[in-house]
C-alpha cells in the first residue's frame, strides 16, 4: 500500500497595505493664538515641540466624523468600498458605550461589517494594525480598514501650557488585504509591549470606574489629560528604540535599509533621538508634526497619508513604523512600501 503523501502546510497570509487616507478638521491654531493666553509664545513652544500649528475639531463635530472621511479616503485608494472589519484606534470615542467603530462602518455604508474600538492611546494605530494582521492571517477576514481618529482637544486643560500647546485633532486610516508576505505592502513582524506599572505617567484620571466607585467626586482638574512630560520623554526614546531594534531584527533588516522612519508624531525631540539610537539619519525621519501636532492614534496614519500624497514614500521604499503611547504602551512594524494611487 502506498503511503498518503505528506500534507503541506497552507500558505501564509499576510496583510498588505492597499489604501492610505486622511482628514484633518478645517480650523486651525496657531502657535501665537495658543501663546496669547498662555503666558508663551511661539518661539518657546517650537523650540520644545517642533509645533506651529495644529487642528482643532469645531463644536458639533465628534471623532466619529473625522473617522469616517479618513477611512471614506482610504477605501477610495484602495479601489474597493467593501472590507469585512472596521477597527478604531480612538482615545476619545463619541461616547464611553457604545463603540465607535460600527456608527464609522455604518456611515461607511458597511452595515453588518465587524467592527470594535481598539484603546492603546499613542500605540493604538500599531496595535490595531496587528490585531487586524491576526484576523486576515486567520482567515477570519479578507480585506479590513483600520483607522487611527482623536478629538483630543476634548481632553485638554486649556490654561495648561504642558499639554494644551501639544495635541491636535484628526484622523488617518489603511485599508489592509489578504496577500503575500513577500510581496510590497506587507506588513512584517510586529513588536509590541506594555508596562502598566506606569499607568500613571500618562492619564485621564476621570470618568472611569475606579473614579466613579471611589465615592468621592472628581477634581476639575481630573477631568482632563494629564503628563509627566519629563518621563514620558525618557520611556519613548528608551521603548520605542528597543521597540524598533526589535523588530528590525525579527524583519532581518539593519538600520541602514531603512528609507524611512515614520513614528509616532509626540514631539520631534523624541523622534530624532529614537532615530539616533536606533542608528537612522535624521533625514530619513518623516515628520509632519510642525503642521498637525501630536494627533495620538491618528499620527502615524496622517504621517503615512501625507507622505504618500507628498511622494515622499515611494513604490520599494522600506518603512519603519514605532509608537509609544498611554498605558505604558509601545509597538513597531515595517513593510515595503506598496505602489497606491494618489487621492
Amino acid at each position: 500500500m502506498t503511503a498518503p503523501p505528506p500534507s503541506q502546510p497552507p500558505p501564509q497570509r499576510a496583510a498588505v497595505l492597499t489604501g492610505v487616507g486622511g482628514c484633518l478638521p478645517p480650523t486651525v491654531v496657531s502657535n501665537d493664538e495658543l501663546a496669547a493666553r498662555l503666558d508663551s509664545s511661539d518661539a518657546w513652544i517650537r523650540s520644545r515641540t517642533g509645533i506651529r500649528q495644529r487642528y482643532f475639531a469645531a463644536p458639533g463635530t465628534a471623532t466619529s466624523d473625522l473617522a469616517v472621511g479618513a477611512g471614506a479616503k482610504a477605501l477610495k485608494c484602495s479601489g474597493t468600498p467593501v472590507v469585512d472589519a472596521v477597527l478604531l484606534a480612538t482615545t476619545t470615542p463619541d461616547r464611553p458605550c457604545p463603540a465607535t467603530a460600527p456608527t464609522v462602518a455604518a456611515r461607511l455604508g458597511l452595515t453588518g461589517t465587524a467592527a470594535f474600538d481598539v484603546s492603546a492611546v499613542c500605540t493604538g494605530f500599531v496595535y490595531a494594525l496587528a490585531t487586524a494582521a491576526g484576523l486576515i492571517a486567520t482567515g477570519a477576514a479578507e480585506r479590513v480598514l483600520v483607522i487611527g481618529a482623536e478629538t483630543f482637544s476634548t481632553l485638554l486643560d486649556p490654561g495648561d501650557r504642558s499639554t494644551s500647546v501639544i495635541f491636535g485633532d484628526g484622523a488617518g486610516a489603511v485599508v489592509l488585504r489578504a496577500g503575500d508576505p513577500a510581496e510590497p505592502g506587507a506588513l512584517g513582524p510586529f513588536d509590541l509591549g506594555s508596562d502598566g506599572g506606569r499607568e500613571d505617567l500618562i492619564t485621564v484620571p476621570a470618568g472611569g470606574s475606579r473614579q466613579r466607585l471611589s465615592g468621592v467626586a472628581p477634581r476639575p482638574a481630573d477631568r482632563y489629560f494629564a503628563m509627566d512630560g519629563k518621563e514620558v520623554f525618557r520611556h519613548a526614546v528608551q521603548r520605542m528604540s528597543a521597540s524598533a531594534r526589535a523588530v528590525l531584527d525579527r524583519a532581518g533588516w539593519t538600520p541602514r535599509d531603512i528609507d524611512h522612519l515614520v513614528g509616532h508624531q509626540a514631539n520631534l525631540r523624541i523622534t530624532n533621538h529614537v532615530a539616533d539610537e536606533v542608528g537612522i539619519p535624521r533625514a530619513r525621519c518623516f515628520s509632519n508634526i510642525a503642521d498637525v501636532g501630536n494627533t495620538a492614534a491618528a499620527s502615524i496614519p496622517l504621517a503615512l497619508d501625507q507622505a504618500h500624497t507628498d511622494g515622499v514614500l515611494r513604490a520599494g521604499g522600506r518603512v519603519l513604523l514605532t509608537a509609544f503611547g498611554g498605558g505604558l504602551t509601545w509597538g513597531s512594524t515595517v513593510l515595503t512600501w506598496p505602489r497606491l494611487d494618489r487621492i
